[in-house]
């Protein structure tokens, strides 16, 4: 082929005028994107506008030309906020998820040649302080190029509007379009005080638990008390989940719990050390739940250098999926 039909193919898109993939892509309307994506992030025109630093009758004109161009309603405004539609709630993670990583690819094209590469880790609160602090030590020592930005929250499943490299989350298993590693399964076995465990000494589990004093964790959409009511099922016991005090951490309720405050349900694996030295008594048989601790992140970081070295790290640290083995004194060598 000559350079002038080469030239002239490439104009009408390739040979014989067929189009290219990038000229088939729609137009997007990307300034409406970001509207609507702040809009329903926040769910309020009001803090939208002031995150994107303009009106809010150019963020609603940007919400409605968008809303023409795909011809379905994206958001519902009601007294008490923004809702977002089927549609709406079905384009969200998607423009999230593509905002993120394009921001996270221009901050790493910057960032080259400038210094240690920044890592974005998540862990919820009692992870973190089980077993994160540690962890996170030992991988500095072992790769200290790698700075870590950690945050944590409580909840079921990844944080919302929070842009991360990579996040262990409490979860039941599900299928999106993430990629989720199993650290463990959670299980569940009811505990307290030596002190609480001798008071109850000679009456069934069911009669203990039902005059025990219930500490609960509190999770994001989840019902209060939802894993004694999942306990009491399996064991077929007669005890009223809505008793009780809840806090928004478990490692919160099992201190509680330590001082003679009532009875938790622990997950053996994290708490081993307390049981072994004795601060925690178990008090009733072990019971399997839904939930698992889960290393996420996004398919496209798979062959990022940092993420795969963190995600190498933590799933040799958990391997097999059982109990929690212990941390070694020194990090291994990169």
């Amino acid at each position: 082929m000559s350079r002038r039909a080469s030239e002239r193919d490439d104009r009408a898109g390739g040979p014989e005028g067929a189009p290219s993939a990038a000229s088939q892509r729609i137009w997007l309307p990307l300034n409406a994107l970001r509207a609507f994506e702040a809009v329903a992030r926040e769910r309020s025109f009001t803090a939208a506008a002031a995150s994107l630093h303009v009106s809010q009758s150019a963020l609603s004109r940007h919400v409605g030309r968008l809303e023409e161009l795909i011809g379905r309603r994206l958001l519902e405004r009601r007294p008490s906020g923004v809702a977002l539609t089927p549609a709406g709630a079905a384009l969200l993670p998607v423009l999230t998820g593509s905002f993120d990583r394009i921001e996270q690819t221009i901050r790493g094209l910057r960032q080259e040649g400038a210094g240690p590469r920044l890592l974005r880790v998540h862990m919820p609160p009692t992870f973190l302080t089980v077993f994160g602090v540690d962890l996170l030590k030992a991988f500095r020592a072992a790769f200290p190029g790698v700075l870590i930005d950690v945050s944590s929250s409580n909840g079921v499943g990844l944080p919302a509007s929070r842009a991360l490299d990579v996040a262990v989350v409490f979860d039941k298993p599900r299928v999106d379009d993430r990629v989720r590693d199993l650290l463990w399964t959670v299980s569940c076995t009811p505990a307290c005080s030596p002190e609480v465990a001798a008071a109850a000494a000679g009456r069934s589990l069911d009669d203990f638990l039902q005059q025990a004093e219930l500490l609960h964790v509190k999770l994001e959409n989840e019902p209060f008390g939802v894993f004694w009511a999942d306990y009491a099922r399996q064991r077929g016991l007669s005890v009223d989940e809505r008793r009780g005090l809840a806090f928004d951490t478990e490692a919160l309720a099992v201190q509680w719990a330590m001082a003679g405050g009532g009875v938790v349900l622990i997950d053996d694996g994290t708490w081993q050390r307390e049981v072994d030295a004795g601060r925690l008594v178990t008090v009733g048989p072990t019971v399997d739940t839904a939930y698992g601790y889960y290393l996420t992140l996004h398919p496209d970081d798979l062959h990022d250098p940092a993420i795969a070295l963190f995600r190498s790290f933590l799933i040799n640290r958990f391997a097999g999926g059982g109990p929690r083995p212990p941390l070694p004194p020194t990090a291994p060598a990169p």
